[in-house]
């Protein structure tokens, strides 16, 4: 079996958005969106990003694309950091990574025709003539199943999944090997979700496509994702394959999370334990000391309110960070030494 290729690497990617006060308008602090975030994407695989509003998913995506200057961390995408690249550098890079954005209707330009809008990456990036571009355009509306006799026609008089297959059409125009999906369905009708979804599958077999796929919709990311993780606050809590994650979830947020997603079959539904999660989330400009969702967590103990937990690798493939499997590996599962374990790792985080 040969290896898998790594298309994208991400390491420590930090965006801090930076608060400014007073009269003197002087920075005094940070919004920590993305706090240190690290995952590979493999060519031709689909990573699902989930988690709650607000936990920095979107922003972790227009991170990795430098659509936002990262704080800090590297991007690699096909073996080039892009992170250290200057604009007309990354300029060049463009074409090889896309992007799809979650509202149709704000992303598409209402004063532009619809070869328009799916020429515009032509334009800017080719010198073809303009029967070449034409030719690409009707391409592309084929491929993602709009009518070509619509070409000359404005966003207005499109729904919201034609909108969103315009959106997609442009992304392929330059033939990129790397998408970021942003909630590509969330503001779609349930009927019309599946349809792009299916649509996107349909084109990452066709063209070899690697997505990153982004939302809060749990189901949807196990359909078409081979991977998941799972962000909470910033950071990723547990990053697996889809299966194992939904199968044998290692981190309590990831259990709240999955307890929440609706059950088809009522008696199932019914035997199923709903997990609510107490308080609210903390404000990503002040997060707490040690674990992030220790204000929230009902297995907290009193090491993670002191020591943020490491991302280890708990199974093949299957990384998470808490204090409660560093406490099963230590101690065998109860009792014994945990206590100790913990009041050393206490103490090593208040000694640093």
């Amino acid at each position: 079996m040969t290896e898998r290729r790594k298309l994208v690497e991400v390491r420590d990617l930090k965006m801090h958005f930076p608060i400014f006060g007073g009269i003197l308008r002087r920075q005094k602090g940070a919004v920590k969106a993305v706090d240190g975030v690290s995952f590979d994407i493999y060519e031709g695989e689909t990573l699902g990003i989930v988690g709650e509003s607000g936990c920095g998913k979107s922003t972790c995506g227009r991170a990795v694309l430098r659509l936002y200057e990262a704080t800090a961390g590297s991007i690699t995408i096909n073996g080039q950091d892009i992170a250290t690249l200057g604009q007309e550098e990354l300029r060049k890079r463009r074409p090889m990574m896309q992007m799809v954005f979650q509202d149709p209707q704000a992303s598409l330009n209402p004063r532009m025709t619809v070869a328009g809008i799916i020429g515009e990456p032509l334009d800017e990036h080719t010198d073809w003539p303009r029967q070449k571009k034409l030719e690409r355009i009707y391409e592309l509306m084929d491929a993602v199943g709009l009518n070509r006799d619509f070409a000359n026609r404005y966003p207005h008089a499109f729904s919201g999944g034609q909108r969103q297959r315009i959106g997609i059409a442009r992304a392929l125009a330059l033939n990129p090997k790397f998408i970021v999906c942003d909630e590509p369905i969330a503001a779609l009708d349930v009927s019309i979700q599946a349809q792009v979804v299916n649509l996107l599958e349909e084109l990452q077999e066709q063209f070899n496509l690697t997505y990153m796929f982004i939302s809060h919709d749990l189901s949807m990311v196990r359909h078409i994702a081979d991977r998941v993780a799972v962000m909470y606050l910033g950071v990723i809590v547990e990053l697996a394959p889809v299966q194992a994650l939904y199968d044998r979830p290692m981190h309590p947020y990831t259990e709240a999370l999955l307890s929440a997603v609706p059950e088809p079959d009522p008696s199932a539904a019914r035997r199923k334990d709903r997990i609510v999660l107490q308080g609210d989330v903390p404000s990503p400009a002040n997060p707490p000391k040690g674990c992030n969702f220790c204000t929230r967590c009902p297995k907290v103990m009193d090491i993670c309110r002191e020591v943020p937990p490491e991302t280890r690798e708990v199974a093949p493939g299957h990384f998470a960070a808490c204090h409660l499997l560093d406490q099963d590996q230590t101690t065998g599962g109860t009792g014994g030494r945990g206590s100790e374990h913990n009041q050393r790792l206490i103490q090593q985080g208040e000694d640093a």
